[in-house]
């Protein structure tokens, strides 16, 4: 691949996070590739390609990975709720 095609890639995907605020999960499901490339695209390549969209990338990766044990306990919550919900019906 050449480095003008992920150039290219790595500023998409950068834009979608900084316009979104989603995870890498979020985004590699979005894009339709792995949660490893998105996460390498953004973390490692993007600095070389763009240094300030990879400053504010980094802020918005740091608050999805320090707010991720929230959304991982809302999760396990929902699926005893959804459990306890289809018992009672």
């Amino acid at each position: 691949m050449t480095d003008a095609l992920i150039k290219d890639r790595c500023e998409t995907l950068a834009e979608y996070v900084v316009d979104t605020g989603a995870t890498v999960r979020a985004t590699a499901s979005h894009f339709g590739i792995s949660k490893s490339t998105v996460h390498k695209d953004l973390t490692d390549k993007l600095r070389y390609f763009n240094p300030a969209m990879h400053s504010l990338v980094k802020v918005i990766l740091e608050k999805n990975k320090s707010e991720r044990h929230i959304r991982g306990g809302e999760a396990t919550r929902n699926k005893y709720l959804k459990r306890k919900n289809s018992r009672e019906k």
